[in-house]
């Protein structure tokens, strides 16, 4: 079974587009670097929750998008070869991403899948 990093960021609705051409280069470098799969979606029909939701747990403000994104590997261990070297790779070691979002109220973490289709 594959595992897979998770992600859930706010972005300012005004900084989108050039969210979207970083998290395209990203993109490519984890997938040359051995990543199964890459993806980053937008918010499209995620309520403001009363209790939970994806807007409430990264403390989404009314100007801001929802993304949720996820990268699949083929093992915990090949996830962290391949992080490590993405993490050293010269072309994500950008200023380009600094204040195109709050990372602090960014909600990641690696997680064992245990169904897949």
């Amino acid at each position: 079974m594959a595992y897979v990093d998770g992600f859930v960021v706010a972005v300012p609705t005004a900084n989108l587009e050039q969210y979207k051409q970083l998290a395209t280069h990203a993109c490519n470098v984890w997938i040359e670097h051995g990543a199964l799969s890459y993806v980053e979606a937008y918010a499209d029909d995620v309520p403001y929750g009363e209790l939970t939701s994806f807007p409430r747990a990264v403390q989404a403000k009314d100007d801001e998008t929802v993304i949720f994104a996820w990268i699949t590997y083929s093992s915990r261990e090949s996830r962290d070869e391949i992080n490590q070297r993405v993490m050293g790779d010269e072309r994500m070691k950008s200023e380009a991403w600094k204040g195109v979002f709050d990372a602090q109220r960014m909600i990641y973490g690696g997680l064992k899948t245990f169904v897949e289709a």
